[in-house]
């Protein structure tokens, strides 16, 4: 008996092994889970990306963070992390201003356009939340963070 991925797939063979249809799963669930996501920020005309970096700007207020600081807590890699900054600046979601005694280093905040666009997003994510994952109770969803961070520890590979 085919699988409920193997046929949300429209597989007919089944997968090669019980590990396979697990990573399978987790991928097919975060592509479902972004699309929607996608989808609300659209509208707003930013990426789901450029959504992360101004969560990231709103919690390091008021001090802001260099590149390489804001690089390293994406929840995705991006692969020019200077380009994404600058288009975020050119739609003055965000600024940037150059350090005082060392001039290479370069302090990024969020404006307040960026904190008045999170606001006012994080009501449909809030809604998308909802109904994506309000179904499952809390220890449900602790079990779940728990398998995701266990899967996680194993799949990080240091570059």
């Amino acid at each position: 008996m085919a699988s409920e991925l193997q046929a949300e797939l429209k597989q007919h063979k089944p997968f090669r092994s019980l590990k396979e249809e697990a990573l399978v799963s987790i991928v097919r669930t975060s592509a479902v889970l972004e699309h929607a996501f996608e989808a609300a920020l659209k509208p707003h005309g930013i990426t789901v990306t450029q959504y992360n970096v101004l969560r990231i700007l709103r919690g390091s207020e008021p001090q802001g963070l260099c590149r390489s600081e804001i690089a390293e807590r994406l929840v995705r890699q991006a692969p020019d992390v200077t380009r994404l900054l600058d288009r975020l600046e050119d739609a003055k979601l965000i600024a940037r201003q150059r350090g005082g005694e060392d001039r290479r280093y370069v302090v990024t905040r969020i404006t307040r356009a960026g904190l008045a666009l999170l606001t006012d997003i994080e009501r449909q994510i809030d809604a998308i939340h909802s109904e994506q994952i309000g179904h499952l109770d809390e220890p449900q969803l602790r079990k779940l963070i728990s398998l995701l961070a266990a899967v996680r520890r194993r799949g990080v590979k240091e570059s």
